[in-house]
Formats: structure tokens, C-alpha cells, sequence
């Protein structure tokens, strides 16, 4: 595939994903108001007719026939008024709409993943125009006397024909190559591509978007391009000519007999042709913006980017950061009066921040496509479980990353469904027993907190049993001290073990082993952590602190004999210097500290990485308390060296050989004198030092 199809192909699903997921909010929005308005059939309309024409552009038959008969059944709709059809129809209606969702996203899936398309879909198309011939039942005899459809699209619009807006003196007509079909596609994509010229234009038919019955006057008659001069006409056939699907052009001349005449209709322009052309079969060469286009070559506010580009973008940015660094850092500046140098450097940093900040800005997304996704698993397992529950959503609209967004979109999604599986009663007695509404709620939140997001997923359902966790966690040997030594949280934190579940029922949605485990897994991979809280008959919560970006990350620099290593702000409590009296022993000999009415253990970075340092004397070095999920220590290490921005680099290769990533590091940086510095994982550095101590 060439470069030109592969950034077609792009193009094709992002729009495409991106219009199945506005049409399920639509849907989900409409059924919970028990109808669909006027407005809502236009959209599903438009949905379809533009899925159908791409998927026909793109050569995915089976997509394009199934939005075509959706199409056709929203035309029906449309036409004759949703205010005729029955009541009765309205849920049998929705529960199609969301069948054909799911089928065509599963269509659009199988083209992400290069698989072959569904080639049989006659029983789905069936199904589809068997609900169409029931509706049109629905109708009485006066109604159906009076049917749109009883009469062609194409004449209408032969009858309606008016070409007095089409007034620019010189034309391109222009025909596609026979039987290729969605002719009035091919019109819009040819108007897409000439955009970028130095020109403005009009167009006949001037609907070719939104209305596919143009189609056959195209075929016909061809598809008129109006331009103000010669220059004009010139430049836009300098641009067809490179155009796929075009059999031939004709160059026409409009010169209207006076100045006040109206200029003559389409007929009569026909008759001063200048030339005609006939194209051969050209390769592919799409000019693809991703974004809309107006009928007049006008700037797009809106531009699809690949994501491996902004990849690039950052990788440079990072590194114009790091050089940045370097240069005002460098030690051969020390002692040295330069005060022209500091104040250039003062804006050079200034402007480098800017540049850092624009570019992280382009990666960021909003979080509402993951949460508008849980409306429709609410939903549907609201009908398999037959529960009544509620989705409220607060902060949609925060940016996080998007990397990260696709990374979190499952796991946001497990647990979802455990909620409405495990976590809200399915019985309404029992919750107005215990004083809650008999609808259950699922609340997802999201904020920012300085350089993080939380991500919450509360319910108000029954909550989190001690004892059941406990019992679980015993039949599948996975406790490692007496029941009565733990504390509710460590009970908690039992459900993100491997293969856990409480569940003893397999069922289509939970039960099968892939839990809690897996969330954190994925989570802990984009450097996020989970947190569970739970109160048994009130509901449960479960909190992902997730970064914003994993390119860039504001660091402590530190520093431990000759070695430096980096601890990420977000896991620093606090900082602070100790006493020997201050110090305690555990049981097994290992030293604690108090910090605010409670003990930590203690973490000696050089005994844990073995390296030399001149003082081991605890009073000598500072203390820093950090704390990511569950765990909170105090690692105790020289000195500060100072807080810095810094650009997170991945290990070289090479070092996996050693298992360096499960010994507390997860990266490193290049700090401004050149030297590396180690950043540290804060959440499993802890594990670590239990083995080893």
C-alpha cells in the first residue's frame, strides 16, 4: 500500500470510529428519552450515508451495504415523519440501531487489523429490510398514498434542477469512470482536493455531501466546477489531471449576452465548449486533509495528524530540552561574568518551556470517548442483568495524554463492568431496605492534580465483603499471615492479585480470572497506580492516578555517594532531616521512622544499590517520605540536588539482560551536565528492598 492509500486508510477509520461512537451517544441519549426527534434522524442519516460512501470509496463492501440499508431505512423515516411510526416499533428500532453499531464496529475492527470482511451478511441485511417492510405496514392507506417513496429521489431532483447559481464564467466539467459508483462521493472528495488551490469555486449539483441522489444527474450530465477566470480554470485542471477515477474533463466558456441578462442555465453553457478531455487510469494520489471541506477554498480550523508524527515532535522537543540544558549547566561557564549569556539564556528557557507546553498540548485528548464508551456497557448490561442503573459522568472534558488514553480505555472498562456485575444489587428490595433510590449509580470522575489525573469509578452498590475476599483469598492459597492481622486495606489490595475473583459465576462480563490484576498491570504500564476503597453496604471506589504525559515529568534530583537518581515530585510526601532517637526497630530489626502519628520502614538506597558513600550515619543524609498506591516509606539518601523537569528515556535493550527494570527503575534522563540519572519506580523499589533486605 502506498503512502497515499495507507494515509487514506488512516483517514477512513478515525472518521469512521469517530462516527460510530457519536451515533452510539446518540442512540444511548434517544432511548433514554424513549424517542427519536426530527434532528436525530437527520444525524443517523448523515452518519450512514457518510459511512456508506466511504466504506464504498475504500472498497469495504459489506460496511457500505449494511449503512446503505440503514440509510435507506432512515430515508423512509425521514421522509414519512418519525412522529408516524408506532410506538411499539421505537425499542425494536434502538435494539437494530445498536445491533448494527456493534456489527459494523466489529466490520471496522477486522479493517484495523487487516482481517478479511464478513461475506456473508445476507441475514443481517434481511433483518434490516425486514423491519423496514413491517414499519412501512404501520402506515395507513391515506399515509402510504402519500409516501416519498413512491416517487424516485432522481426526479425530484431532475424536476427541481435550477442552475442560475452557477454564474462564474468559466467551467470544468467533469465525469468519473463508468459504473464506479457513490458518484456523488467521488464529487465531494474532487472538491476535497482542490481546497488547497489558489482559487475559489462553486459547484452543481451544490449537495453532493449530503445528498446521494445527485449521484445519478452526475452520472448523466457530469459535475460542474465554476471558476472566476482562466487562471482559475487553468490551475484546477493542473490539480484534476492527477486525480484518480476522472474519465474525462470539459473545459467550458459561460459569456452571458449582456451584463443584466441572468446568466443561462446549464443547457446553454454546454454549448460553448472550449475542450474536452479524456483521462487515462491514474494511481491513486489522494490530497487527504482528515477534515471537512466548504465549497470555496478556504484555511481548516481542524487537522487530523498521525500520532507517530507527534511522537517525532516530542522526541525532538525533549531533546531540544536536554541541549538546552546542557548549554546553560555546561561547568565551563562557572566563574565566568556573562551577562549578556544569562539574560539570553533566561529567554531561551522561557521560550523552550513554551515549546515544551505547545507540544505536549497536541497530544492531549479528552477522556469523554472512554467514558461516553461505559454509557453503552451500562446500558447493555442493564438489559442482560436486568438491573436499573445509572451512569453519571463529571469531568469529561479533562485532557489527559493520548498514549495514555489508550491505554486506560480497558481497564476503565473491567471496571465498569464489575461494578454492575459484583457491585450494585440486583434486587431493589434489598436497596430500598437499606435506605438507597432503587436505581444504583456508577459515577466516573475525572481531574487533574498538578502534573496527574484521577480517575475515579464509584458505585453505591452493596460494597466490598472482608469476608468473602478472605475466604477467596485462603481456598486459593494466597494468604501469607493470620486472617485477623489484616487490615482492611490489605484485604482490598488481595483483589489485585493474579487470577483472583469473588465471583463464582463465569458469566458474559466477569468471572473468568482477568481482574483486578490485570487493570493494575496495564495502569502500572503508563506509569499510573490503582487505589481501592470500599465500605461494605454503601459501595465501593476504585482510583487511578494516572500522569498526564509520559514524555516529560517534573523529578527530584538526588544523590547517593557519586551515583544521582531521579524520584518523580508526584511520589514526594515530604523531605526532612532525623535524629538517631527519632529512629526505631521492628521485630525484625529494621529501621522505622514516625511521620505524623504513624511508622515507615526506612530504605538505604546505597545498601539496596550497593553503592559507596562517606557517611552512613543517619543524622548525615535526609530522609524523603514517598508514597505511590498502597505503599509509603522513607528512602534515605545524601542530599538534594534540586527539582528539575526532565525528559523521560527508555533503558537501552541491552540492560534487560541484567533484570535492571525489576530493581526499582523504570528509566532514566540525561540531566545538564551530561551525566544519566536513574529514575526510580517508586512503587516497586519497596518490593525490591523486602527481598533483598
Amino acid at each position: 500500500m502506498d503512502n497515499g492509500m495507507e494515509n487514506m486508510l488512516d483517514t477512513y477509520l478515525f472518521e469512521t470510529n469517530s462516527l460510530l461512537a457519536q451515533l452510539d451517544e446518540l442512540l444511548i441519549n434517544a432511548e433514554k428519552s424513549k424517542d427519536f426527534t426530527a434532528d436525530n434522524v437527520n444525524e443517523i442519516f448523515r452518519i450512514m450515508h457518510t459511512i456508506k460512501g466511504s466504506s464504498a470509496m475504500m472498497e469495504f463492501t459489506s460496511l457500505m451495504t449494511i449503512a446503505h440499508n440503514i440509510e435507506d431505512l432512515f430515508y423512509f423515516i425521514r421522509e414519512n415523519g418519525i412522529e408516524q411510526l408506532a410506538p411499539v416499533f421505537k425499542q425494536d428500532l434502538f435494539d437494530l440501531m445498536f445491533s448494527s453499531t456493534d456489527w459494523l464496529r466489529a466490520e471496522v475492527e477486522k479493517v484495523e487489523n487487516n482481517q478479511p470482511l464478513t461475506a456473508n451478511i445476507g441475514n443481517f441485511t434481511c433483518q434490516i429490510k425486514a423491519f423496514l417492510d413491517k414499519i412501512s405496514k404501520n402506515f395507513t392507506d391515506t399515509d402510504r398514498d402519500t409516501l416519498h417513496l413512491q416517487q424516485s429521489p432522481s426526479k425530484q431532483l431532475a424536476e427541481s434542477m435550477d442552475f442560475h447559481n452557477l454564474v462564474e464564467p468559466y467551467i470544468i466539467r467533469v465525469f468519473f469512470e463508468e459504473g464506479i459508483g457513490m458518484e456523488s462521493l467521488r464529487a465531494y472528495m474532487l472538491m476535497d482536493s482542490l481546497k488547497g488551490g489558489p482559487f475559489s469555486f462553486s459547484c452543481y449539483p451544490p449537495d453532493v455531501e449530503t445528498n446521494s441522489d445527485t449521484s445519478e444527474f452526475i452520472i448523466e450530465q457530469g459535475f460542474y466546477l465554476g471558476f472566476r477566470s482562466q487562471e482559475e480554470q487553468d490551475a484546477a485542471v493542473h490539480i484534476l489531471v492527477n486525480l484518480p477515477n476522472i474519465s474525462s474533463y470539459e473545459t467550458l466558456v459561460n459569456l452571458p449576452e449582456t451584463a443584466d441578462e441572468k446568466a443561462p442555465e446549464l443547457d446553454a453553457i454546454s454549448t460553448v465548449p472550449e475542450k474536452t478531455f479524456s483521462l487515462p487510469a491514474a494511481a491513486p494520489n489522494i490530497n487527504d486533509s482528515g477534515a471537512k471541506s466548504t465549497h470555496s477554498a478556504s484555511k481548516q480550523s481542524l487537522i487530523s495528524v498521525n500520532l507517530s508524527k507527534l511522537d517525532s515532535l516530542m522526541a525532538v522537543v525533549g531533546e531540544i530540552v536536554i541541549t538546552e540544558s546542557m548549554v546553560t549547566s555546561s561547568p565551563d561557564l562557572k566563574g565566568l561574568k556573562l551577562d549578556s549569556f544569562l539574560k539570553s539564556s533566561r529567554q531561551l528557557r522561557k521560550l523552550t518551556d513554551e515549546l515544551q507546553d505547545i507540544a505536549m498540548s497536541l497530544r492531549m485528548v479528552s477522556i469523554s470517548g472512554i467514558f461516553q464508551k461505559m454509557n453503552r456497557i451500562v446500558r447493555d448490561m442493564n438489559r442482560e442483568l436486568n438491573k436499573d442503573v445509572a451512569l453519571i459522568m463529571v469531568g469529561e472534558n479533562t485532557e489527559v495524554d493520548k498514549t495514555i488514553v489508550d491505554s486506560i480505555s480497558d481497564p476503565i472498562m473491567h471496571i465498569v463492568r464489575n461494578a454492575m456485575d459484583h457491585g450494585i444489587e440486583t434486587d431493589q428490595e434489598t436497596r430500598l431496605a437499606a435506605g438507597k433510590p432503587a436505581q444504583g449509580t456508577i459515577t466516573l470522575s475525572a481531574e487533574h492534580t498538578g502534573s496527574e489525573v484521577l480517575i475515579s469509578i464509584r458505585d453505591d452498590g452493596r460494597g466490598m465483603s472482608s469476608k468473602a475476599i478472605l475466604d477467596k483469598a485462603a481456598k486459593n492459597g494466597l494468604l501469607t499471615k493470620a486472617e485477623g492481622d489484616y487490615s482492611r486495606q490489605e484485604i482490598l489490595n488481595l483483589l489485585m492479585l493474579p487470577g483472583f475473583s469473588t465471583n463464582e459465576t463465569v458469566t458474559e462480563y466477569s468471572g473468568r480470572g482477568v481482574g483486578m490484576d490485570v487493570v493494575k498491570k496495564n495502569v502500572k504500564a503508563v506509569g499510573g497506580t490503582v487505589l481501592l476503597s470500599s465500605e461494605e453496604g454503601e459501595g465501593s471506589c476504585v482510583t487511578l492516578k494516572i500522569p498526564l504525559t509520559l514524555a516529560i515529568m517534573d523529578g527530584m534530583e538526588v544523590s547517593v555517594g557519586d551515583s544521582i537518581f531521579t524520584i518523580p515530585t508526584s511520589n514526594i510526601h515530604q523531605a526532612f532531616k532525623v535524629t538517631r532517637e527519632k529512629i526505631i526497630h521492628d521485630a525484625d530489626g529494621k529501621e522505622m521512622i514516625e511521620c505524623m502519628g504513624s511508622y515507615y520502614p526506612i530504605v538505604r538506597l546505597h545498601q539496596l544499590y550497593n553503592i559507596e558513600t562517606k557517611s552512613d550515619d543517619i543524622e548525615s543524609g535526609i530522609l524523603i517520605w514517598v508514597e505511590s498506591s498502597d505503599k509509603s516509606y522513607c528512602l534515605f539518601l545524601d542530599e538534594l540536588l534540586g527539582e528539575q523537569q526532565v525528559v523521560v528515556k527508555p533503558l537501552p535493550a541491552y540492560l534487560d539482560n541484567f533484570d535492571i527494570k525489576h530493581s526499582g527503575i523504570t528509566g532514566c534522563t540525561i540531566m545538564g551536565d551530561g551525566n544519566i540519572s536513574l529514575i526510580l519506580d517508586i512503587s516497586s523499589l519497596f518490593d525490591v528492598a523486602l527481598r533483598q533486605y
